[in-house]
């Protein structure tokens, strides 16, 4: 197998796993506490918090 190929083929493979990832923490309700957390921080930083 040629390196173009095996690297493309890796890429697509990480690419997958972070999709999957994504899609798992999506589906426990994650994204939510992480934006929740996101504007906690920005608001600390702006002096709101």
């Amino acid at each position: 197998m040629s390196e173009g190929r095996m690297r493309l083929l890796l890429q697509g493979g990480i690419m997958l796993l972070a999709a999957i990832s994504m899609a798992y923490g999506v589906s426990r309700g994650e994204d939510t506490i992480v934006l929740q957390k996101a504007v906690r921080v920005c608001m600390e930083c702006i002096g709101l918090g």
